[in-house]
């Protein structure tokens, strides 16, 4: 039987900051921890169908929250930010207002711009989503996803649906994979991301790992490109 973690929650605390910065009681700690995720749902998941389409086309890639004495830092980290902005600044203003009247606090929201969203494993996964609810081929949806990653820089790629594919009887997955995924490997910058794409025939979820290079040190990974080897360990000295 296999035992799988996300890619995510296995480096968050080593190599990956937390998406939630603050510290709090144990008595308190439950009560932010939940507005914390009704801020999150909120954006995500935005009651009115319209500007949750808007925010989905806009690529928000993730949602980081930092607490102080006085109020709730909310960054969007996203692909498109002219959509979250709007002219003027006055969408912002108005999701601003509506989160303070979601949780009562004073809420300070920023806007940050992804620079490679080819490169962003939930970004890739929405987009592949997009495509499979428009009823676009499977197979060829993940062919185009994993060529524009890989000539964007990434070291690899692995892309997973499960469901009724095609509109198939049968759900079934299926897997294609590029390049180089060390999930194992802490030093590697493992992306993960997962959507469901809403058919006529039912949800398909979407999962995507990507391999951005690794943080220090030796990026080889024991692999030597132009020799195809491994690389030759070196030769003991002896010193008298």
């Amino acid at each position: 039987m296999g035992q799988k973690v996300n890619p995510i929650a296995f480096r968050t605390g080593v190599m990956i900051g937390w998406k939630s910065k603050w510290f709090a009681s144990k008595r308190d700690f439950p009560a932010l921890l939940l507005e914390d995720k009704k801020i999150r749902d909120f954006i995500l998941k935005h009651p009115d169908q319209r500007i949750r389409q808007k925010y989905r086309n806009a690529g928000i890639d993730k949602v980081e929250i930092e607490r102080t004495r006085d109020e709730v830092r909310v960054t969007l980290f996203v692909a498109r930010p002219g959509l979250i902005i709007g002219q003027k600044g006055q969408e912002v203003e108005k999701l601003q207002e509506e989160l303070q009247n979601l949780v009562g606090r004073r809420i300070n929201l920023k806007v940050e711009e992804v620079g490679r969203p080819e490169l962003r494993a939930q970004l890739v996964a929405e987009d592949i989503a997009d495509q499979l609810a428009k009823r676009a081929s499977f197979r060829r949806t993940m062919k185009r996803a994993i060529e524009s990653t890989m000539e964007a820089g990434a070291r690899g790629i692995k892309i997973q649906m499960a469901g009724r594919l095609g509109g198939a009887e049968m759900a079934r997955r299926e897997k294609a994979i590029e390049g180089s995924i060390p999930l194992s490997t802490l030093r590697a910058k493992i992306d993960y991301g997962f959507t469901e794409a809403r058919t006529p025939q039912g949800h398909i979820g979407v999962q995507v790992w990507i391999n951005n290079g690794f943080y220090e040190g030796d990026d080889s990974d024991g692999y030597d490109a132009q020799t195809s080897e491994a690389p030759k360990k070196p030769k003991k000295t002896y010193k008298r």
